[in-house]
């Protein structure tokens, strides 16, 4: 009815008026008009924000630099095994643990693949998520492994030989990296890990002064490679020189650098010449030195600090005050510190009551201070952190510094190495 209302009044048949303008639809707008029909039949666009904020999941964007890191670190932690069983089948010993720690060989696979291979930008954020938070979680588990019951047990006969080795390789080996030219935190590091406990010093102190990753490679390939070659000597020079078990325990433990290097080489002597004897005090001696580790990762932190010029100038004191330590005390290393605390607390009330923290007993509270420093932190953190590591340095940058760091590393070793070898010596021949 409509339709013909209209008809009647003549509006569909009249004429076009004469100069009336008729608008005339443009190309230009003809286009908006089809774009607009387009999408309105098609889902929205992602606006900008949206773009970003899916760009931007944390967990999607590290997933596969962790992934990729935890990958070469079973890979390191494979190949340790069975470099370590044939190094020790080579002397005739078989059914023991591999002497070879995954971490350096974790490292040094990343290194590898990283050199030989194009990795993509998709991995980077995942990789340097690895080398510090993951990092310095696994240096606070660490500190479950140590605890200064450990020191009692030694007596008092063996704390003198473990204070001069640390002392003469903490202030020679600094001293001749800076007469050969290397960068003066690559000869803290150094340092830490020859005198003290080898990879794992090397770990802890490395984020603390804020290393870089080339001046962590280097620590390490000293670690691994002078540390390997004691392996292979020191069983045979210390029963060739040192009477007792006593003795040649000691040596061993002051003289190897890494707990696993360590304990590997008791290992080697206990099998060749079958004295238990020696691996227990090995053993004993050299997690005494790692409990130096405590002191010397805040002491090197804040020197490190001062020598840079970021503590502020006060009474020129060489003792910081507490609030100075306060202020350049990494919050993990406080955690370590804290952990290997708590790892001592847990020992005395065990050794006491009988129940670690009133709540465990002795095989519970192993477990867990194995699985909390061994499994979790050496192996899966301390090991995925340096297969990260590996997989962010580039060779180039390791050619620039030429052989100059393993000669400092080779006498850093020897320094240690004779300065265990004398105090050994001359306290077997009063004492022991």
């Amino acid at each position: 009815m409509l339709r013909r209302a209209i008809i009647s009044t003549g509006v569909l048949n009249r004429p076009p008026i004469v100069g009336a303008s008729i608008p005339q639809h443009t190309g230009k707008q003809v286009f908006k008009w089809s774009r607009a029909l387009s999408t309105a039949s098609s889902p929205a666009p992602k606006t900008e924000n949206e773009e970003k904020k899916q760009e931007q999941n944390p967990i999607a964007k590290l997933l596969p630099g962790v992934v990729a890191s935890a990958v070469v670190m079973e890979g390191g932690f494979y190949s340790a095994d069975v470099l370590g069983k044939g190094l020790l089948a080579l002397q005739g010993i078989e059914g023991v643990p591999s002497p070879i720690s995954g971490i350096p060989c974790s490292i040094l696979l990343g290194l590898a693949i990283s050199n030989a291979l194009p990795l993509p930008k998709s991995l980077d954020a995942g990789i340097k998520f690895c080398t510090k938070p993951v990092l310095q979680a696994g240096i606070i588990c660490v500190g479950a492994k140590l605890s200064a019951i450990d020191l009692v047990s030694t007596g008092l006969v063996g704390l003198p030989a473990v204070c001069m080795s640390i002392g003469v390789g903490m202030t020679f080996i600094p001293w001749f990296s800076d007469k050969m030219g290397l960068p003066p935190k690559m000869g803290s590091l150094i340092a830490a890990g020859t005198s003290i406990c080898g990879v794992t010093a090397i770990t802890a102190l490395s984020p603390a002064i804020k290393a870089s990753q080339q001046d962590t490679s280097f620590a390490v390939a000293n670690v691994v490679a002078f540390g390997t070659a004691g392996m292979l000597v020191y069983p045979y020079l210390a029963h060739a020189i040192f009477p007792s078990s006593h003795q040649i325990g000691m040596f061993l433990g002051l003289a190897v650098h890494d707990t696993s290097q360590v304990v590997g080489t008791a290992l080697t002597y206990s099998t060749v010449y079958g004295d238990e004897e020696v691996l227990k005090v090995a053993t004993v001696t050299k997690l005494t030195r790692n409990l130096f580790l405590a002191g010397v990762i805040p002491g090197l932190t804040y020197m490190t600090a001062k020598r840079e010029g970021l503590v502020e100038q006060g009474s020129g004191s060489l003792v910081p005050s507490f609030a100075e330590f306060k202020k350049y005390f990494p919050g993990f290393v406080a955690g370590f510190v804290g952990m290997s605390a708590l790892r001592t607390v847990g020992d005395m009330s065990l050794a006491s009551n009988g129940l670690a923290l009133g709540m465990m007993d002795a095989d519970t509270w192993k477990t867990v201070t194995s699985t909390i420093g061994n499994d979790i932190g050496s192996h899966y953190l301390l090991g995925t952190a340096m297969a990260a590591v590996g997989l962010s340095t580039s060779m180039n940058a390791l050619k620039g510094v030429g052989i100059k760091p393993f000669i400092v590393g080779f006498a850093g070793a020897a320094a240690v190495g004779t300065t265990g070898l004398t105090t050994t010596l001359i306290l077997g021949h009063f004492f022991l």
